[in-house]
């Protein structure tokens, strides 16, 4: 797998890819408010999932995006009381398979050493994990100690806020897509990471970097080099999913006002939900502080 594609699917999965710092324009926005006829005025929200607390920034915006709004969904229900148990069963491989048939065994003792070291955990307690698994535990250990989350910050709100949360996909549809890459390929990439730390940690530099320019068109260019063109690929984790959720978002917001906050690589480009709500007939206009 070139160019290390499961960290950058990874990183997507956490709220966004990136791959270059470029200049901020006026329109910039992570954002943005939907109108139309048969809806209610509402919102959506580029994320990303953990960046260190220092980078972590929560605009007036999008506190008054949210206060105005009925209902919070979020990719994922992660309030749901059965989430972590449904994150569990599906992080699982099946029965009678093991963590350690994907590698050989001087991948073993390599990664057995360095989760002992960095995480705590060794490989023999995490033999029935999913690679992804792994990957996610690692790419911990690259973001620094003090962690923010925007998807915690905005149950937290709706809690104190007496807000209905719900997500617009299940953890088994989500996961899915990651199932599609063979477990023998992740365990390959997960080596390269680990040897090619400097390239990880700029990778992740960068995101950051750029995620806080609010740039989503470039946001979104950055992904086809960085995914080697693999339009499959695409196709399953970004193309299909917005597809599925501008679908939902008429339909949710027609008797209530919403705050959608999804990852922010899904809001770019031709395919990208922004402009598919556009072609769909709605006002979609980025909120600028």
């Amino acid at each position: 797998m070139k160019k290390q594609k499961l960290v950058l699917i990874v990183f997507l999965f956490l709220g966004l890819i990136v791959t270059s710092i470029t200049a901020q324009e006026k329109s910039n926005s992570l954002l943005w408010k939907i109108e139309g006829d048969s809806i209610q005025t509402s919102y959506i929200f580029g994320t990303i999932h953990l960046l260190p607390q220092e980078d972590y920034v929560l605009k007036d915006s999008v506190k008054n995006a949210f206060e105005k709004s009925d209902v919070i969904y979020l990719e994922l229900d992660l309030d749901d009381p059965s989430f972590m148990k449904d994150m569990m069963k599906y992080s699982m491989l099946e029965e009678g398979d093991e963590l350690k048939a994907h590698m050989d065994s001087t991948e073993y003792v390599f990664l057995n050493q360095y989760m002992n070291k960095n995480i705590g955990v060794g490989l023999k307690q995490l033999n029935r994990f999913k690679p992804l698994s792994l990957t996610s535990m690692i790419m911990t250990t690259f973001m620094g100690k003090q962690l923010a989350s925007y998807e915690l910050t905005f149950i937290n709100m709706a809690k104190e806020a007496e807000k209905e949360l719900k997500g617009l996909e299940t953890i088994e549809s989500q996961m899915a897509i990651f199932d599609e890459i063979p477990y023998d390929e992740q365990i390959d990439d997960i080596i390269k990471m680990l040897k090619s730390p400097d390239e990880t940690k700029k990778l992740y530099a960068n995101m950051i970097t750029l995620y806080k320019a609010e740039n989503i068109t470039k946001l979104f260019e950055s992904m086809e080099d960085y995914f080697d063109n693999d339009q499959e690929m695409m196709k399953s984790l970004l193309f299909d999913r917005n597809e599925n959720w501008v679908q939902q978002i008429p339909e949710i917001s027609k008797k209530q006002k919403v705050f959608y906050a999804v990852g922010a690589g899904h809001l770019g480009g031709d395919k990208g939900v922004i402009q598919l709500l556009k072609s769909a007939g709605y006002k979609v206009t980025p909120v600028l502080d």
